[in-house]
């Protein structure tokens, strides 16, 4: 896992820029704290941050193919090909050869024997650039699932690109700005695919390539969900859907760095850090080492709320327990939570402000603990989606509402308000000029759009697939991207499991009859692994990551607020709305701020510490 970085020009030289290409890729130091490379030709230029996972000493980047002194393909490249061992064996065997034993040079060698046709034969997660200094053209590929981030900025003789933003903006020509519809974007919780918020800037779509060449960009479409029709019986079904965990799971624990597994104590962490325990003792190694996060005080206090009816540790106790786990309890506080060096890393990780408050900031300090102890971490992440998990998948209402159900069910909100606590501090005449409602719907009908059916599917079978489409294709990369800027930010790779596209795709074209079964969520999930489970952790109603609910953390935040709110020079005074923030700061008043506080105090930051404009 690393960072890449780079810069395309047919109409300079750029073997003259290296102190460009070295500000960029110090940008993402933190993706790569093992090692940094950079590599200049006339019109390629590339930049790496290496976190070395895979082979260590021979992987150092950017890597490049020779042949008679002959440069034929050189890479930037990002993440993981699970499959390289296979593909590395099928490629020996069509005569190339290989000098280091990591799936980057794989990948190289895959390019050159079957041109772009090689992303369908990748397993992984991955976001990389080949530059063929032949043809003089680059390709950049991104991942089936959008795992790994990879943005792009056309320029008018070529093309800059980063893993993240921050790359792409470091460089001295770009200018960051933000317009109505990035900010529209940025507010709202629909997370367009291909949207980079940034003006100018694009994000590469999941299961796409980028081709640049003299004449300009094409984009490809290597891979995307199709509907095909289900077959298996609910036995099969459960059996296969087993199979694949324990193929994925098997294949993920590959690495020379140490591993271990987040675990919430829901089913989804849970299944993933029994499955690796299983497959580690089979291979007569272990423990699996496990991590969760807790709050001081939250299981003892814990009130159920609308969204959450347990505490995480007991179940991750009990599966720890069960599976025989290395076990750590990462305890977070409010003045952790609240610390203004944590908050600015958590911005400056996520390059803008639409995270999560305090799940944001809780996120990065449990990878920062679990950094110091572990390279690589498996998560539990996309489950829900795969599996119909959230509770607005089963709720008709939300499901029915003719927008994406996790907005008509309140999920920026917190399930209370909706997407009105959120933007109840924002200026009310700036709400009306993004027309964030309008916004919302046109991105909900062009998703609604895409989604493949068969011609069987009608009436609730046919709205469900709609339904997993829009978590699969556009919610998901929400928490993806979250996943990976607060894990890259200290340098952790976590990997996502049920993100296979193999097991993505079968999933997907399960009926929704056969994934609710037994009349719960997750239904398939929870038969195809119950029996490494225990059984309260197997029956354990899904509770999403966790909140702390100290009430001093609310006010800590309103007492943040009311300074924003009292400084003139504050740069979000113009998206403020300060009769609002005057009422909810007032001595005595109360009320959960956090959703709409989180907003304007993260606006705030990011409007003085970045450099970025809005152009509204």
């Amino acid at each position: 896992m690393c960072g890449i970085t780079g810069w395309i020009s047919y109409d300079r030289n750029l073997t003259t820029e290296r102190p460009t290409l070295e500000a960029m890729t110090e940008t993402m130091a933190c993706r790569g704290p093992d090692a940094a490379g950079i590599w200049l030709d006339t019109h390629a230029a590339f930049g790496h941050r290496r976190l070395a996972v895979i082979d260590l000493d021979g992987g150092k980047q950017p890597m490049a193919v020779e042949r008679d002194g002959r440069t034929l393909l050189v890479t930037t490249y990002s993440g993981e090909v699970y499959n390289y061992r296979e593909l590395r064996t099928e490629l020996e065997g069509l005569g190339h050869t290989f000098r280091t034993q990591s799936d980057t040079e794989v990948v190289l060698h895959a390019y050159l024997e079957w041109g772009e046709a090689f992303t369908e034969r990748l397993n992984g997660m991955y976001a990389f650039a080949l530059w063929d200094p032949r043809t003089e053209e680059l390709l950049l590929v991104r991942d089936r699932m959008g795992i790994k981030p990879l943005y792009y900025q056309p320029t008018p003789h070529g093309v800059l690109f980063g893993s993240e933003p921050k790359a792409i903006n470091a460089h001295p020509e770009v200018r960051p700005a933000v317009d109505a519809e990035g900010l529209a974007e940025l507010i709202t919780f629909t997370k367009t695919p291909g949207h980079g918020v940034f003006k100018g800037m694009h994000e590469v779509r999941p299961g796409h390539t980028v081709r640049v060449t003299r004449d300009g960009l094409t984009t490809r479409c290597y891979w995307a969900l199709q509907a095909r029709e289900h077959t298996d019986d609910l036995d099969t079904t459960v059996g296969h859907i087993r199979g694949l965990l324990d193929d994925i799971v098997a294949r993920q624990l590959i690495a020379d760095v140490p591993l271990c597994t987040l675990l919430s104590g829901g089913l989804d962490s849970s299944a993933i850090t029994a499955l690796s325990a299983g497959a580690l003792a089979a291979q007569g190694s272990g423990p699996v080492r496990s991590f969760a996060v807790d709050f001081t005080g939250y299981t003892e206090n814990f009130t159920p709320d609308d969204l959450r009816g347990t505490p995480d540790g007991p179940y991750a106790h009990a599966l720890s327990e069960h599976v025989a786990s290395d076990h750590h309890d990462i305890v977070l506080d409010t003045a952790a939570l609240m610390d203004p060096a944590h908050r600015a890393a958590v911005l400056a990780a996520r390059d803008l402000p639409n995270g999560f408050g305090d799940g944001d900031t809780s996120l990065y300090l449990l990878f920062k603990a679990v950094r110091e102890q572990s390279t690589v971490a498996l998560s539990g992440e996309s489950a829900d989606e795969i599996f119909g998990g959230y509770r607005w998948f089963h709720d008709p209402e939300a499901v029915h509402a003719g927008t994406f159900p996790w907005i008509a069910a309140g999920v920026s909100g917190r399930f209370s308000g909706g997407n009105a606590v959120r933007e109840a501090l924002l200026d009310r005449a700036l709400l009306d000029r993004l027309d964030l409602k309008g916004y919302e719907d046109r991105r909900y009908r062009e998703a609604l759009a895409e989604v493949p059916y068969l011609d069987s599917d009608a009436g609730l079978q046919r709205r469900m697939r709609e339904v997993s489409y829009l978590h699969l294709t556009r919610f998901v990369q929400i928490l993806l991207d979250r996943k990976d800027r607060a894990s890259m930010a200290v340098g952790l790779e976590v990997r996502v499991p049920f993100c296979d596209h193999r097991l993505v795709e079968y999933v997907f074209n399960t009926p929704w009859s056969m994934k609710t079964f037994d009349g719960r969520e997750k239904s398939l999930l929870r038969a195809a692994v119950r029996d490494v489970l225990p059984a309260s952790v197997a029956d354990r109603v899904k509770s999403p990551y966790p909140s702390t609910q100290d009430p001093g953390y609310n006010e800590a935040l309103r007492n943040e607020l009311r300074g924003v709110a009292a400084d003139r020079n504050a740069p979000v005074q113009p998206l403020l709305d300060s009769a609002v923030a005057k009422e909810v700061t007032a001595d005595g008043a109360s009320g959960d701020i956090r959703p709409g506080a989180e907003l304007i105090l993260g606006l705030d930051a990011w409007l003085r510490t970045t450099g970025t404009t809005l152009e509204l």
